[in-house]
């Protein structure tokens, strides 16, 4: 059955969706070390206080409210009183990035009156993404689905997850999980809302023969692209 699911943060959580027509994990930490696999694309969002991470001795520090995308084998080492969460997509290759903090609304226009950002962009057309999205106050979304997984998580104020039979507090700190075609919407009342949202696939991103490269390299003043 198609379903919403809320979860605390813990040093625990493991939520497995590997039989997923996407294959993804998701893990959480709060002061627990991760040990990321290889052959994998790894997206996270540090909530509280400072995470590192090593990638092959080399370290990195993650402050609050940044986020990160890792190709392959590294360890997440959290401080004592850290909080975050990491989806992995097995089987995909994606770029290491490293970001933030994040801002307090998205840069592009999404539905009634809601805003986006584009966190980390997939690395070719189809590769998963991570995002950014606004819910002012007073907020009553329109009724829709995804055609894949939602995972992410509330890092700023609150709301509520709107169901056929069904009405779910969302608050601060709190991870979810939208399944695939589950109808769904957000309301907000006198509080805005802040969520980063994991999305397994998209229809969007460059091509072998549709990126900046060669659209912009002309040859006999036809771009490249086109012949």
């Amino acid at each position: 059955m198609k379903q919403f699911s809320l979860f605390d943060i813990n040093d625990s959580s493991y939520i497995d969706y590997s039989y997923d027509q996407y294959p993804t994990v998701l893990r959480s930490w709060h002061g627990n070390q991760i040990d990321l696999e290889k052959e994998s694309t790894h997206f996270g969002f540090n909530y509280s206080d400072l995470v590192k991470i090593n990638i092959d001795d080399r370290e990195f520090t993650c402050y609050q409210n940044m986020y990160f995308s890792i190709n392959g084998k590294a360890k997440i080492i959290p401080d004592k009183n850290s909080k975050g969460f990491v989806v992995s997509r097995l089987n995909n290759q994606g770029f290491f990035n490293l970001g933030g903090p994040i801002e307090t609304e998205g840069r592009y226009k999404y539905i009634d009156g809601c805003s986006d950002s584009l966190l980390i962009s997939p690395v070719k057309f189809g590769d998963p993404c991570f995002n950014l999205l606004h819910f002012p106050a007073n907020t009553n979304q329109t009724p829709h689905t995804h055609p894949s997984l939602r995972m992410g998580m509330i890092v700023k104020g609150e709301g509520y997850c709107l169901m056929e039979n069904e009405e779910v507090k969302l608050n601060e700190g709190k991870i979810f999980i939208i399944d695939k075609d589950l109808l769904h919407s957000f309301k907000t009342a006198d509080k805005e809302m802040l969520i980063v949202v994991y999305h397994p696939e998209t229809d969007f991103g460059p091509t072998d023969k549709n990126h900046p490269m060669i659209n912009k390299t002309m040859i006999n003043g036809i771009s490249a692209g086109l012949l």
